[in-house]
């Protein structure tokens, strides 16, 4: 794994998602085959494959401090282009940073991981007057689950977390996104865990080799995805 600390000219980015996002990393650790995140390379100069090279944003929280101030209030979604809890979070602490400037501002926030390391944050996820985090968790079958995503936590540790964070009274949801088969066996799981539920597909194509080595088919409906949620009365909004 290569790590560089840079210096970062920004931080907070317009985004389709929310206001804006920030991502304090370059880069992601945990390197899912399916990830739409990968175009990010081109704007680097990196030769290692994606996973394999993480660019620190040393500078995160300062620039956050004085970009704040500067543009109109509005959610901010962490992240939209990296897990702002991966692994190397846990030494740099750039998430909590930036965490703790928005929480001063009294900023929005929606954050998206698939780390439990977010629970770490707990004490100042409770400080925030609007504030949501969401799992991304693409199915409830531990082997289509290694296939695709093996250096991700379990299905089990974030279901766990996710729960932990429901019961403290913040507002949590599961992105299942991709749908990957096997997104079914989540359904029963997600009980009094989560405020809703975002399903959406695999609309590109990174993945497409490991579909056809595993002799796997990609769901392209999430109708029987959906009743199965509402039957639970788990809210649920399908993006495709």
């Amino acid at each position: 794994m290569k790590i560089k600390e840079i210096k970062a000219k920004g931080i907070l980015s317009t985004s389709q998602v929310a206001d804006w996002t920030i991502n304090p990393y370059v880069g992601c650790q945990y390197a899912c085959a399916y990830c739409y995140a990968k175009f990010m390379k081109r704007f680097t100069a990196h030769r290692e494959e994606w996973g394999g090279f993480i660019d620190v944003k040393v500078n995160a929280p300062e620039l956050l401090k004085k970009e704040i101030l500067k543009k109109k209030k509005g959610r901010v979604w962490i992240s939209g282009v990296c897990d702002p809890y991966q692994p190397i979070e846990e030494k740099y602490q750039l998430t909590r940073q930036c965490l703790e400037v928005l929480r001063a501002h009294n900023w929005p926030i929606t954050i998206q991981t698939k780390s439990p390391l977010v629970l770490r944050d707990l004490d100042l996820l409770k400080l925030f007057s609007q504030a949501e985090v969401g799992f991304t968790i693409t199915t409830g079958d531990a082997r289509i689950k290694q296939i695709f995503e093996p250096r991700v936590p379990s299905i089990e540790l974030r279901l766990a977390a996710l729960e932990k964070l429901h019961q403290a009274g913040i507002k949590t949801y599961v992105m299942i996104a991709p749908l990957l088969p096997g997104a079914d066996k989540l359904v029963s799981k997600l009980k009094n865990k989560v405020d809703y539920v975002l399903i959406d597909k695999l609309n590109y194509h990174y993945a497409d080799r490991l579909f056809q080595e595993h002799n796997l088919a990609k769901v392209e409906r999430a109708d029987e995805l959906a009743n199965l949620l509402k039957k639970e009365d788990i809210p649920c909004q399908v993006l495709f």
